[in-house]
């Protein structure tokens, strides 16, 4: 069976303070903390885009000038 992972390359550097950070935060691996992370930022992301919809929305309907 194939994996639904993707691999991705970062600076060592970087994954080292995010093992770091891992351990602190008490996440069960690395991965997990990253993946937490991309998920969180997707969806702010994913929120803002929501709220300029909202306001072009109400914009249009004249309720914001």
């Amino acid at each position: 069976m194939f994996s639904s992972k993707v691999k991705i390359k970062i600076e060592k550097t970087l994954f080292q303070g995010l093992k770091a950070a891992a351990e602190r935060g008490g996440y069960a691996s690395t991965e997990e903390l990253i993946s937490h992370i991309l998920e969180r930022e997707v969806g702010e992301t994913d929120a803002d885009s929501s709220d300029e919809e909202v306001e072009q929305r109400l914009r249009g309907l004249g309720y914001i000038e």
